[in-house]
């Protein structure tokens, strides 16, 4: 993707440091970027380190005499394959929406004939607002594309949406927009989520704490990418993502017949949290309480999803992907079972840290056998959006 070009508007806010790893992150891609920096934008991050990672001139003033003679603000907006905004603060998105050009920023994208992609980052309450909620539906219906805001802390110190989406995660959408916004198109893919439910008798089940969050993320962020996705759930709470197939089961058999009737596919995203066990025999009326004490309860092995799909050989997906929820040694047990298991990436995550399971955060390794490379704590919207830009290369 050599020939394709960004032009990158770096909004002010504290969010502009990361554009300056988006940059590197695009021309490592092999993407060209063209920046404009705002006025409030060169409060946070310099034009010397702008340029110097772009590998180009910084633009800012609609008014300079030089840079509208070398270039000028109309062709700028024309120059390159998508119009990039990160970040696109409330004043920014603001402007766009409402078609003001006070300034090069905003002049460029009233005066652009080319995709527009937005990462907003502002506070909370400015997020929030009814104003700014309805220039961002103002701007989808002109069909500017969005990637994020993500949840969690403000640097004022709040906590909500509003974040800028991380720079691999705006890659990611970037990527998709030059691809034609769907770079996995064609691509079948299964991921499973949530608990299963192993039944003792007609009343009571075994079951765990697995909310399913992580793998809908999944599921939605492969979709986005263009992926025909199988999404098999277990019982959760949750609605099932836009454009997403969604296959209901309770135990882990009925989850491994559901997956292999998916099959073929071309990805397999193994994040159900899949019972171990469950009980040797179903009693078919209520077992009630006795004299004798609690009832002795005979186990058996289920099935192993992620091993019976890493070694489907013929129809075994191209990219099988599995989790491993640890409480301890969470790196070790992860090599461990990629190695057992036969698969080709395991995620793993520390499930003792209070708001991963069932939360809205998560901390992951991503662990292969060309190494481990760690994720920061994010919001899960984001893991699964950085997770599904790293499936996406893998079929580039």
């Amino acid at each position: 993707m050599s020939d394709k070009r960004v032009l990158l508007i770096v909004g002010g806010g504290i969010a502009a440091y990361k554009a300056l790893e988006l940059t590197r992150l695009l021309r490592k891609a092999g993407v060209g970027v063209r920046p404009i920096l705002t006025k409030a934008g060169a409060e946070f991050v310099t034009p010397l380190s702008l340029s110097a990672l772009a590998e180009d001139k910084v633009y800012s003033d609609l008014f300079s005499l030089t840079d509208e003679a070398e270039m000028g603000h109309i062709e700028l907006s024309r120059s390159a394959d998508l119009v990039v905004v990160a970040p696109a603060t409330a004043d920014l998105m603001a402007k766009a929406a409402n078609g003001l050009a006070g300034d090069l920023a905003s002049t460029t994208l009233l005066a652009t004939d080319k995709p527009v992609l937005m990462a907003p980052a502002m506070n909370v309450r400015m997020w929030e607002h009814a104003a700014t909620q309805r220039n961002l539906a103002t701007l989808r219906a002109d069909g500017v594309l969005f990637v994020g805001p993500d949840e969690g802390a403000m640097a004022c110190g709040e906590y909500g949406p509003g974040r800028m989406a991380e720079p691999p995660a705006i890659l990611a959408a970037i990527m998709a927009a030059l691809a034609g916004g769907r770079p996995l198109a064609g691509r079948r893919a299964i991921v499973t989520a949530g608990p299963t439910a192993e039944p003792i008798d007609p009343v009571r089940l075994i079951t765990n704490r697995s909310s399913g969050k992580q793998g809908y993320a999944i599921a939605q962020a492969l979709a986005a990418l263009g992926a025909d996705v199988t999404l098999v759930s277990g019982p959760t709470a949750l609605a099932a993502p836009a454009g997403v197939k969604r296959v209901d089961v309770e135990t882990a058999r009925e989850m491994l017949a559901a997956c292999e009737a998916a099959l073929p596919a071309d990805i397999a995203v193994c994040v159900a949290a899949v019972a171990d066990w469950r009980p040797e025999t179903l009693n078919g009326s209520k077992i009630k309480k006795g004299a004798g004490g609690p009832p002795a309860i005979g186990l058996v092995e289920n099935p192993d999803i992620l091993a019976t799909l890493s070694t489907a050989k013929a129809r075994r997906p191209r990219l099988v992907v599995g989790f491993a929820a640890e409480t301890d040694d969470v790196e070790a047990h992860a090599q461990a079972k990629l190695a057992r298991k036969g698969c080709d990436w395991i995620v793993a995550n520390d499930v003792s840290v209070e708001g991963t399971m069932g939360g809205d955060q998560n901390a992951v390794a991503i662990v292969s056998k060309g190494g481990i490379e760690r994720w920061d704590r994010m919001a899960k919207g984001e893991v699964a959006r950085r997770l599904a830009a790293r499936i996406a290369e893998e079929f580039q």
